[in-house]
């Protein structure tokens, strides 16, 4: 299979601009067909295959960029802003994405022989494309056009996709997701808990007690792994969370920033602007403006 079969069968069932959640769990198909706007969102773990198009993902202070000889392999839940950069109305970013069941790792690291152990480093990762990721990511999305196969098929093509991540060159990453004591999973404890309670102040040394590690292994795991400090990813989550509040609940800024924590209305927009580059009633005319965007978000 090459990257245009992939591309068309993207296209046959994403065919407006956005993120399309499809009938086959955890498959996600993206279209955008406008270079260079970026989309603050939070990424899932998940497994990324561009078809057509480039893409550059920025996370805390490193940049990631790729196109379709790459894919990537998220293995956290990370706040990142993603911007397409080669897009056009005739020839569209079309982008698979599998999202990662920790469960459905686990039950096949079982089955596999142990890994030789490779040290973790970014929870963002890319990897050369082989013919067998595309061949099964092309025949996966195909299921979509038939609903009576796909209950029975999908899983055994998920699996199938999971075994050659696991097995190749994105195995030690992928495989830390599944073991709960790995670097990556204590790190995905904090992450859990930091998600539940971002509104609340958090005790730097019980998060890193959380994680089952010292305080300074933890800070420099979790800054390894995410490339920002856990209150820049506390602050990433309010901000996305309030940016949220104001787009579909329509709250204004003072509103929105309280309820996600912050006393201070000046102190939420000086950051509000600095992570979305523009003040809160600025940022939401402009989303309001342009729908494909909010709709990402």
């Amino acid at each position: 299979m090459s990257h245009d079969a992939l591309g068309r069968q993207i296209a046959r069932y994403a065919d407006t601009d956005g993120i399309i959640d499809t009938t086959i769990p955890r498959l996600t198909l993206v279209r955008w067909s406008h270079a260079d706007e970026p989309v603050h969102m939070l990424q899932r773990p998940a497994l990324c295959i561009i078809a057509h198009g480039a893409k550059r993902v920025m996370l805390g202070d490193s940049v990631v960029a790729y196109g379709p000889a790459s894919y990537l392999v998220a293995s956290l839940d990370l706040p990142i802003t993603g911007m397409v950069t080669q897009a056009s109305d005739d020839a569209p970013y079309l982008c698979f994405c599998l999202y990662l069941d920790p469960v459905l790792l686990s039950d096949i690291a079982i089955a596999l022989p142990p890994a030789a152990p490779s040290a973790e480093g970014s929870a963002l990762s890319l990897h050369p494309v082989t013919p067998e990721l595309l061949d099964a990511a092309t025949r996966l999305t195909a299921l979509l056009g038939d609903p009576g196969g796909a209950p029975l098929l999908a899983p055994i093509i998920e699996r199938e996709l999971l075994v050659r991540l696991m097995t190749g060159p994105s195995g030690g990453i992928v495989r830390a997701i599944a073991a709960g004591e790995s670097r990556t999973g204590q790190i995905a404890r904090a992450i859990g808990w930091l998600k539940a309670h971002f509104r609340e102040p958090f005790n730097g040394p019980g998060l890193a007690d959380l994680a089952g590690m010292s305080v300074s292994s933890f800070h420099e795991h979790f800054r390894r792994a995410t490339a920002m400090t856990p209150l820049q990813y506390q602050k990433q989550l309010r901000l996305q969370a309030a940016r949220t509040l104001m787009l579909a609940d329509r709250l204004d800024a003072a509103e929105a920033g309280f309820r996600v924590g912050y006393d201070s209305p000046s102190q939420f927009s000086r950051e509000y602007r600095r992570l979305f580059g523009a003040p809160p009633v600025r940022d939401m005319g402009r989303l309001r403006a342009m729908p494909q965007v909010a709709l990402a978000i």
